[in-house]
């Protein structure tokens, strides 16, 4: 395998969107995402790509994660199995019809951003939740694997917004994670294969040494600024995906 001459970035790409998806339970996906099609990697080849080097930093943040005391067990348990479903179903789509879905995805996306932003300022009593879960796990991975990232997006934000506690949210939705992509990840060796090996191990790299930098902080940061500073990350970044979509930027 030939290391290229920016294989320094991919490692500096994977650092800053693990620390960003340890932290605040989300975007790691969307982030690396955003940089590979800026590189004019294909749709299919970028979700493969992103998903095998989050085999090993999602790995690496979940160990984190339980070692913080961050993972709820029975949240962890209803997310597992439909969340794998959904994961080798969005795989499998993407592979065979394109990203459709894309533009309906980010605006979802906005629309928890503005939802989340609202709820920090609103008192929000603080609760287990144990309901529809099994649908949010199944369409989370399902958008994941069909988007490249979405995952932490659409699980924790909603989790959050419902009233769920968010270092809890953040470390279980990251700890299921592993099993979202490692799902995605077999589905897309068998559909479409893997190239880039280059890129995926810069992306672990960087990501592997963030973990446990993302999973501390997690637990350290004000709940009140983190859920706005979540809001406006999902309304930024899926804002400009819609725009770049629509040949707007």
């Amino acid at each position: 395998m030939e290391i290229p001459p920016d294989f320094a970035l991919y490692i500096a790409a994977g650092f800053i969107a693990q620390l960003i998806d340890g932290s605040l339970g989300m975007a790691y996906g969307i982030s690396a995402s955003s940089l590979l099609m800026a590189f004019g990697v294909p749709p299919a080849a970028t979700s493969a790509i992103v998903h095998a080097a989050e085999c090993f930093t999602t790995g690496a943040s979940a160990i984190s994660h339980h070692a913080f005391g961050n993972v709820d067990r029975f949240l962890f348990r209803r997310l597992l199995i439909p969340a794998i479903i959904g994961a080798i179903i969005g795989a499998y789509l993407l592979s065979e019809f394109g990203d459709v879905l894309k533009p309906w995805i980010s605006g979802y996306l906005i629309i928890m951003g503005v939802v989340i932003i609202a709820k920090a300022f609103v008192q929000v009593p603080s609760r287990q939740v144990t309901s529809h879960l099994i649908p949010l796990g199944f369409f989370g991975a399902l958008v994941d694997a069909m988007g490249g990232g979405g995952w932490g997006p659409i699980v924790a934000s909603n989790l959050i917004v419902r009233g769920n506690n968010v270092r809890i949210t953040i470390g279980s939705v990251n700890a299921v994670e592993f099993f979202v992509t490692l799902a995605a990840s077999i589905t897309f060796f068998f559909t479409i294969g893997f190239t880039h090996w280059s890129t995926i191990l810069g992306l672990a790299i960087g990501g592997m040494i963030a973990a446990p930098l993302g999973a501390w902080s997690s637990k350290h940061i004000p709940h009140k600024p983190f859920m706005v500073l979540i809001g406006f990350l999902v309304i930024g970044i899926s804002l400009r995906n819609l725009l770049k979509f629509l040949a707007i930027i």
